[in-house]
């Protein structure tokens, strides 16, 4: 078995086209390190509706060229089989965009020498630019596909490799299945044609017309006064969100410096998530530090697709919190409608019942998808979708996609509306939860190392499903993995309480089972308030403690 393993490894290593990998994978065969090797070739890294994710390093579950070679090739081979990849003016376009992260640079220049020997052609963004960039990018130029290297806000040792199609969509099934099937198919990386050059590096027209596309997202003369603290975590988000910023007219965001800039490593941060323990710090101690204090703190994640927003709490606004997804979410539904916007707001399943609140009482169109703006994407008629985890798709009809600009320019809007009214978000906030309801979430998220125990904790579940958690029965468990009446099948259990939802399923892009809870509470005035928060605390407490006992998390 050790004679195979190295074999394998040797048989990879004749293949490896960069070096910095051939040493390090030639290091782990000299030093017959069958643990190591065992890991890297226990099967091949998993090309889904995510596309590709992992940790950089040598051999075939990790990222690296090759890896991205054969992914590129199967891509391509799956776009000529289309059809269309012929357009006037000849080959169809592939439109490549990187983040900057270590290899991100040099896997964008694998896939456009790829696709450029394949016969279609390449053009790569002019440097590392927000993920929405990409996405609007395949729209604004008529390309067949876009393919945006980055891991978002993974940790530093990972990479990725994100596919859309020419509506500017990320792929669903059963063009993953089949995008998989065609880089299965690659006998040999000797056999993909690679020129080192032929493929087009775009200029900063591209990044013009996405900014001239965000005039769109804000109201005719509406106010611009609202001052905000930004943090682009260490990603790419900064030169373009303050362009968008001095663009609409808002003051000059106050920047957390020590973030501002593009750093793979992500030094001052555990996880670069704002949605992580300890990850706003910095943001919170630069918006106390700031003059004239500052109404919002906004941060984006690496790649600025997520937009987290905090704002001003305490008696004395002296303290920040961060709103959750969902908050932000209802927010910006809510400024939207009060604007008088038509067409459908779409969700995923995992994120507040509240936004169908909002949406039947303007008399809009509701849907839920699943997790994913793979799916809310493709809500017809969509005019509005986010999803909990911090994503907001704002303006459709430029990007396809969430994007933390012009989500961020959306929220600074309203609050700068609030704030010549006198008021604030959390006001805002107030005033939702007394005409719907409270609507309270929270999630149990457990990273593992060994992924076998989220099959188990699924399992579990499963064999021994709960009947109440936190003394509320449960009134219908949904299979998810059966799909419903409007949901296509996918790995997740839904538990519907009596004024509480659960939905657990394991994350697509991390080693995480994730469980996400919500509890309604109903609240007549705004002094009723406080009382129906502690309850909803109560709730959602026990909830999570049941749950995981439940799971055996």
């Amino acid at each position: 078995m050790h004679d195979e393993l190295i074999a394998q490894a040797q048989a990879w290593l004749t293949e490896d086209p960069d070096p910095e990998t051939r040493t390090e994978l030639a290091r782990l065969i000299d030093a017959k390190d069958h643990t190591e090797l065992a890991a890297r070739f226990s099967g091949t890294l998993q090309f889904g509706t995510a596309g590709l994710r992992g940790e950089l390093g040598a051999g075939p579950m990790r990222m690296n060229s090759s890896v991205v070679i054969r992914a590129a090739a199967g891509l391509a081979a799956y776009l000529k089989k289309q059809g269309p990849h012929q357009r006037e003016g000849g080959a169809g376009l592939v439109v490549i965009g990187y983040d900057a992260r270590h290899k991100s640079y040099d896997f964008a220049r694998d896939t456009a020498a790829v696709m450029t020997g394949a016969g279609l052609r390449a053009a790569v963004l002019p440097r590392p630019l927000p993920t929405p960039v990409l996405a609007f990018a395949i729209r604004h130029l008529g390309a067949v596909a876009g393919v945006e290297v980055t891991a978002s806000h993974n940790p530093p040792r990972d990479n990725g490799y994100k596919v859309y199609l020419g509506d500017g969509s990320q792929i669903v099934p059963p063009a993953d299945i089949d995008i998989a099937a065609e880089i299965a198919a690659v006998p040999s990386l000797t056999t993909v044609r690679r020129p080192t050059e032929g493929w087009d590096t775009l200029d900063d027209s591209v990044l013009d017309a996405y900014l001239a596309r965000t005039d769109a997202v804000l109201a005719k003369d509406s106010p611009r006064t609202a001052r905000t603290v930004y943090t682009a975590m260490h990603g790419v988000g900064k030169d373009v969100l303050l362009a968008a910023f001095v663009r609409a007219g808002f003051p000059e965001p106050a920047l957390v410096t020590e973030q501002a800039e593009p750093d793979p490593d992500f030094p001052t941060v555990a996880f670069p998530n704002p949605e992580e323990p300890g990850a706003m710090d910095l943001a919170f101690a630069t918006a106390r530090a700031t003059t004239p204090a500052p109404d919002l703190i906004i941060a984006n994640d690496p790649d600025a697709d997520r937009c987290a927003v905090a704002v001003r709490d305490g008696q004395d606004g002296a303290d920040w919190r961060m709103l959750r997804g969902d908050e932000v979410g209802a927010l910006l539904a809510a400024h939207l409608v009060r604007r008088g916007a038509t067409g459908t707001f779409a969700e995923s399943i995992v994120s507040s019942s509240l936004l169908g609140r909002i949406a039947e009482k303007a008399g809009l169109p509701h849907v839920e998808t699943l997790t994913g703006f793979k799916w809310i994407a493709r809500a017809e008629g969509l005019r509005y979708g986010y999803e909990e985890a911090l994503g907001y798709c704002v303006d459709p009809d430029g990007v396809r996609d969430k994007d933390g600009i012009t989500a961020a320019l959306l929220i600074t809007e309203l609050a700068s509306q609030l704030k010549e009214e006198g008021r604030t978000l959390l006001d805002l906030l107030d005033d939702l939860a007394v005409e719907h309801g409270l609507h309270a979430t929270d999630q149990l998220s457990v990273r593992v190392e060994d992924l076998s125990l989220i099959t188990a904790a699924m399992r579990r579940l499963r064999e021994q499903p709960p009947t109440e958690l936190a003394g509320l029965p449960i009134t219908r468990t949904d299979d998810l993995t059966q799909g419903t009446d409007t949901l296509p099948p996918t790995d997740g259990l839904r538990y519907t309480l009596d004024g509480a939802r659960v939905i657990v399923r394991p994350s697509g892009t991390e080693p995480k089972l994730k469980c996400y809870l919500e509890v309604v509470v109903p609240v007549a005035t705004h002094a009723g308030l406080p009382e129906a928060r502690a309850r909803a605390t109560g709730l959602l407490e026990s909830i999570k403690r049941d749950l995981s006992t439940a799971a055996g998390i």
